[in-house]
């Protein structure tokens, strides 16, 4: 990098980070020392991330999406922290049903994913590029969260209109992603005011963050554990299924995951419905079927 393009880089970080900032807002943790702010403020300070995103890189909606590992982030310790709008978080629900995006390959390959037309692509997510479109989505741009070879997770962004980003929105975005980066690593609460040393420092503090996530996605692994059980497959197959049923009955995942552990909704072998789990009465639950009530009369 030559001198001009350092002077750059820390001329358009100013600028965000004074957006980001914005007035009244000193205290939210912004350019102070790790671990000095509280979860909500640095939450807030990640929201604020994704609405300069919105204006500044020209897009409609933008979200931090945070991730233990890539197995976890189709199946594990994943949460949305921030989003912009409702499109945002279907979005995300979207990736998690089909288990693939722009944010699962940014978060795979370390490197920004830029789709600037994803209906001019259709066999690059076969399941999740039509559902994509048909919601209103045109263009899709994922940037990771990283910090040397440790990724925590990716600032994620979209248009309703094809296009890619220019020069500068592309260098608008990476410098934000920075920003989302290290508000990440100050949530973690795991530095002292320096910043971590070497990858081993941020690897721990990537465990400390997944491991502080409220897993949003609880009621997907609780669903996916009995339909282990009952189907006798691995946890990852029972996720597999579960996955591939919400999809081809285009239903949100976390729906599906409710009625199965609400029984109302019960998966075989062959990831099909099947009758529900015998009652105490001897009675079988199915969806078809509803069970007896708790006297044993007829409906």
């Amino acid at each position: 990098m030559s001198a001009q393009d350092g002077a750059e880089d820390a001329l358009r970080r100013h600028r965000l980070l004074a957006l980001v900032d914005g007035e009244g807002s000193a205290g939210a943790g912004a350019g102070g020392s790790r671990g000095t702010a509280d979860a909500p403020a640095l939450l807030s300070r990640l929201g604020r991330v994704c609405t300069v995103a919105v204006s500044e890189v020209r897009v409609d909606g933008a979200g931090v999406t945070v991730m233990g590992s890539l197995e976890g982030g189709v199946g594990g310790a994943r949460d949305q922290l921030a989003a912009t709008g409702r499109l945002t978080q279907q979005l995300e629900d979207l990736q998690l049903t089909t288990g693939e995006g722009p944010c699962l390959d940014a978060f795979r390959g370390g490197l920004p994913v830029l789709a600037g037309d994803i209906a001019a692509e259709p066999a690059r997510w076969l399941g999740f590029a039509p559902e994509a479109v048909r919601a209103g989505v045109a263009a899709l741009f994922s940037l990771p969260l990283q910090v040397g070879a440790v990724r925590l997770g990716t600032l994620d962004l979209h248009r309703l209109t094809a296009g890619q980003l220019t020069r500068e929105q592309l260098a608008d975005a990476l410098a934000l992603a920075a920003l989302a980066t290290e508000a990440l690593l100050d949530l973690t609460g795991s530095g002292n005011g320096a910043a971590p040393e070497d990858d081993g420092d941020v690897q721990d503090a990537a465990a400390s963050l997944t491991g502080w996530l409220p897993d949003v996605h609880a009621d997907v692994h609780v669903a996916a554990g009995m339909v282990s059980a009952r189907a006798g497959v691995d946890v990852a197959t029972a996720l597999l299924r579960l996955r591939a049923y919400a999809f081809s009955h285009s239903e949100p995942i976390h729906d599906v995951a409710r009625r199965i552990i609400a029984r109302d909704l019960v998966l075989d072998r062959s990831g099909t419905p099947a009758p529900g789990p015998p009652l105490e009465d001897g009675h079988e639950a199915s969806p078809e079927t509803p069970a007896p009530n708790p006297e044993g009369e007829d409906p």
